[in-house]
């Protein structure tokens, strides 16, 4: 029996905190789709978006087929740290000065209508994924007495005033430390909010697909990846969406809920791209105030806890992002460690290290509605560390678009908005330092194939040949890829952390069997040996 590729299950080589659980093998089983179909709409992906734009198309009474590249669950969304809050990594200040005071209430509005959404659904659904709602808390990064902790204080009294002013109870507490915080680092005054939200997102999001595939309007089709997403003729209504197997679906609306759009620029262009770092820690049941904490350190720190055992919880504590195949993975998960430990001292054994994706829009503000250019494809992008909240209201906000219904959040989220003049120079900036990344067409990771040690990979660059993306298996037998993107060509990177080849230019990632595993890439790197396509071959088809 062929071995199944470990990147139809998760986007990693290493397992994410939700599995302890939750397990792969409990997932639903669906079929690749094997015909030409019609229906109202087309979602393509099965992650907290596409599931959350499905049930509430599918609730409307809307003909919904989920499409998904490689099994469910299998992106981003079960690779998260399970945090639901209304705070945005810019700050509200921050982002009030770029989007305007209307455009920073529209983010609380929505943002704290999806944390509640995802309690309403749980409680109607019957899931039981953990969800309660519970304060944040937002600390210095310094000690006290250190230089910068007095700027930070500066800095949460003005948050507090906006936070406020936009209806957010937000205190400044001088002096607030946090129950079970029993280490001698000293990082006491936070700011504190209440409303904020974790649960368990994939028993959640298992739920809500349970609902979907008993209704007559779902359907669903897994290791169906899709190539292209297409409007037909300038007044047609229609949209055809092709899979790899050359089946398609035709629809009136499609919805890309793919983390990124299957596509070339535009959007794809405005968006910065980011790994971060997450480690699940034993804590002693109750022995640490359930909250969600954050640091101002940038990147900062974040932490709350999941469900263990009997007799521990897990602290799950994330951080240390770099821009996507720009910087080494070495020693993130230790730094991680070591902060938990000097401020936890009850702490116990890491269990799970892994690691996810970030999208970050050059605005502050994700890429939510119609794609540039179109009239009927519907895209959901740009989740700048709120991902699970911008799934949630992205069920809303393209529903009610698709249906004709006006959602004042449109204003805010609209993909073809115009970039203020002030971002200019930033967009700009970012162009320059992503086309600076194909300085790796001068570079090779290795000098000889005998230098990878078994279980790695790493790009072989010869002068006179296309790049080669070199990995060796634990057996020491070698499979050669082609190491060229197949999105806009940039050299990827290995990353030994998750096993994956990822690209440096706008993010996308593959296994190391070659299985596509993140866009805006549409398809698999390309093998350049025999070995490479009967592994490429095996893993995806098992």
């Amino acid at each position: 029996m062929a071995t199944k590729s470990h990147f139809l299950d998760t986007s990693g080589g290493a397992d994410p905190v939700w599995i302890h659980t939750e397990p792969y093998s409990k997932r639903p089983q669906y079929k690749p789709i094997t015909e030409d179909i019609k229906t109202d709409v087309c979602v393509i992906g099965s992650g907290i978006a596409g599931i959350s734009v499905s049930y509430e198309l599918v609730q409307r009474g809307v003909k919904v087929v989920m499409l998904e590249a490689r099994d469910i669950l299998s992106g981003e969304s079960g690779r998260t740290s399970g945090h639901l809050s209304s705070g945005i990594d810019s700050g509200f200040v921050e982002l009030a000065s770029k989007r305007g005071q209307d455009g920073a209430q529209l983010a609380v509005d929505s943002h704290t209508y999806a944390i509640n959404r995802v309690g309403e659904i749980s409680k109607e659904l019957g899931i039981d994924c953990e969800y309660r709602q519970l304060p944040g808390y937002d600390i210095s990064q310094y000690e006290r007495g250190q230089d910068g902790h007095e700027d930070d204080i500066k800095d949460f009294k003005e948050e507090v005033k906006k936070m406020n002013e936009l209806g957010i109870k937000a205190s400044y507490q001088e002096g607030f430390a946090i129950r079970g915080w029993d280490g001698k680092v000293d990082q006491r005054d936070a700011v504190t909010y209440p409303g904020q939200a974790t649960f368990h997102p994939t028993k959640y999001l298992l739920g809500v697909l349970k609902w979907l595939t008993e209704q007559p309007n779902f359907q669903c089709y897994t290791r169906s990846r899709v190539m292209s997403v297409e409007e037909k003729g300038l007044l047609s209504k229609e949209v055809k969406v092709t899979t790899e197997s050359g089946h398609t679906v035709t629809c009136v609306n499609a919805v890309e809920a793919t983390c990124v759009p299957l596509q070339k620029l535009s959007v794809v262009a405005e968006l910065e791209y980011f790994r971060t770092y997450c480690i699940a820690i034993r804590v002693p049941k109750g022995s640490i105030e359930d909250c969600l904490l954050y640091d101002s350190k940038d990147p900062y720190h974040y932490v709350r806890f999941t469900a263990c055992d009997d007799k521990d919880d897990y602290l799950i504590i994330g951080g240390n992002d770099h821009k996507v195949g720009q910087e080494p993975e070495d020693g993130r998960y230790a730094e991680l460690e070591s902060w938990v430990r000097d401020r936890f001292t009850q702490a116990g054994s890491v269990d799970y290290r892994w690691s996810g994706q970030i999208f970050e829009p050059i605005d502050y503000s994700a890429f939510i509605g119609k794609n540039q250019g179109q009239s009927h494809i519907y895209i959901c992008t740009g989740d700048f560390g709120n991902g699970l909240t911008h799934g949630v209201l992205a069920g809303k906000l393209i529903a009610d678009e698709i249906m004709g219904l006006e959602n004042e959040w449109s204003k805010l989220y609209n993909p073809k908005r115009i970039p203020a003049p002030s971002k200019v120079p930033g967009m700009i900036a970012h162009d320059v330092q992503i086309n600076t990344q194909y300085k790796r067409f001068l570079q090779s990771d290795i000098k000889d194939i005998e230098d990878l040690v078994p279980g790695t990979g790493g790009v072989l660059n010869p002068s006179t040949k296309t790049p080669m993306a070199v990995y060796k298996d634990g057996d020491g037998k070698v499979f050669k890829f082609s190491a060229l993107c197949p999105h806009m060509k940039g050299v990827v990177c290995w990353n030994g952390a998750e096993k994956s080849w990822d690209c440096p230019v706008h993010g996308s990632r593959f296994g190391h069997d070659g299985v596509g595993i993140m866009g805006p890439a549409k398809g698999n790197l390309p093998p350049a040996d025999e070995a490479a396509e009967a592994l490429l071959k095996q893993g995806s088809a098992a």
